[in-house]
Formats: C-alpha cells, structure tokens, sequence
C-alpha cells in the first residue's frame, strides 16, 4: 500500500484546525462580560446633603473607593461604630454647598439661605446660629422642635482676624418662635463655625460648617442634637418623682374623707336612738 506523502495530512490537519478556531472565538466572543454592580452616583438633594442608598453587595470600603471620602469620615459623617450596612440604608457623604429653597416642611440642617446680592458700599453682615432639639432625630427641624441652652458656638474666620464664642440661650420669642444667636457687624469673607451640643445630647447634623459671607448678608445656620437615653432616663425619674409627692398628698385626704364619713354614721346613729 502506497503512503500518503507528508504535505498531505498537513493539509488535512489544517483544514480541520482553522474551523475549530472561529468556532472558539465566536464562542468567546458571544459570552458576555462579568459587569460589577452599578454604583448610582450620590447627588445633592435639596438642603445641600449628599446621600448614597446601601445597595446588595456594597462595603464601606467600596463605598469609600468609589465616592472619595474615607472610611472614618463615613463613620463619622453617620455616627457608625463598625463597618456593618444593609441594603437600602442611607449614607450621608457629605455637604454640596448652601442648600436651595424648598416648599417641604421643616428646615433643612445645617445650611444657609440665598445669599443676596452683596449691598454696594457694605463690607459687613450678620450669621445668626440656632441648636435646636431633634426629637426624631432627622436632622430637620419641625415647628415642634424647641431650642436648645448650654451649646456652645464657636465662629472663625479663616483669615484670623474673628474670632468669637457665645452659647445658646434656648429662648423664644414672644410668638413661642425659637430665638437664634445673632452675630452683626461681621466682615465679609471666609468662616468656620462649630458648635458643641451640651452634656447630655447627641448631634443629629455636622456639627461644623463652612462658608463665604459677603457684604449685606443674614445666614442663618440651624443645627441639630438628640437627648441621649441617660437624659431621658433621668428626665423620666424627675416626672415620676413629682408623681411620689402627690401621692401621700391624695392618701391624707382620703383618711380624712373617710374618718369624716364615720363620725357623720355615729352622728346619725345617736339621733335616731
């Protein structure tokens, strides 16, 4: 039997290999690409805060990586004490600038109002501060919220020439509105201002802000703090201690209800006999 030369089965063997080639590459082709899951981009809402919703799958260190803050600062930012977060749970990144005018109730914390336009000829404005009660606790101000007395206010400019402390008084005015901390006569340009909450609360907003005042200018910055359980306990103990001392109050005068209605029987029983 006569063999077939060399070149011959080359052939062959190539005839077969380019076809299993592009079957393989078409195949790898048509697979698809392994996409992470999407990250939707925080955007400033309408009082200035930037908030990222948890989704599946998200860490702390992913949601750092992506947004540019780091963990510590998200910690912080959202009074976490761990690295735990669940989906649907929202996050506080941070603050975009002065927050816009909006019809929604309450007062978005902290932020500062339109700034006018600059008074030609004034070099001076005026910040006015106001530490309010959060009772619920989201960091917005509802016409139920009281303020807050013993705060502390610290107002700096970055220049170094102001530099001011006062606290806050917790007053109202005469239609039960809060009174905010009113500093006049304020030099344009560029401030820090924070404030300390008082022994007993928690901060519920940043407690330091940032911002330009311009000549003509009233800003106004509210900020936010809960009372933290221990106040509320002893705040409790104090209501039911006010209730103690009505108590034996109401039992004396019960013994002398009762002691009257006994002798008003013995009365009754010698004029009968």
């Amino acid at each position: 039997m006569k063999r077939k030369p060399i070149f011959f089965w080359t052939a062959i063997c190539l005839l077969l290999f380019f076809p299993l080639l592009a079957y393989i590459n078409l195949n790898v082709q048509a697979a698809p690409f392994l996409q992470p899951t999407p990250f939707p981009t925080p955007t400033p809402g309408p009082d200035g805060r930037i908030l990222y919703t948890v989704q599946e799958g998200d860490t702390l260190n992913r949601i750092s990586a992506i947004s540019g803050i780091t963990v510590d600062e998200i910690r912080a930012l959202n009074n976490l004490s761990g690295d735990i977060i669940a989906p649907g749970q929202v996050l506080l990144l941070g603050l975009a600038g002065p927050a816009q005018p909006t019809e929604a109730p309450g007062v978005t914390l902290p932020t500062n109002t339109p700034a006018p336009t600059p008074t030609v000829g004034v070099s001076t404005g005026m910040m006015c501060i106001l530490l309010f009660e959060d009772v619920n606790g989201d960091a917005l101000r509802q016409t139920e919220e009281m303020p807050i007395a013993g705060g502390a206010i610290s107002i700096s400019s970055r220049e170094g020439e102001v530099s001011l402390t006062a606290d806050t008084t917790g007053t109202l005015d005469a239609d039960g509105e809060p009174l905010p901390e009113c500093f006049d006569d304020l030099p344009s340009g560029d401030y820090n201002i924070t404030i300390a909450a008082p022994e007993g609360y928690n901060p519920t907003t940043l407690m330091n802000y940032a911002l330009t005042l311009g000549g003509g200018d009233e800003t106004y910055l509210d900020f936010g703090a809960q009372a933290n359980a221990e106040t509320i306990t002893e705040s409790n103990a104090d209501g039911a201690a006010g209730g103690g001392i009505l108590g034996p109050v109401v039992g004396i005068f019960g013994i002398i209800l009762v002691a009257a209605g006994i002798g008003l029987a013995i009365y009754a029983s010698r004029l009968r006999s």
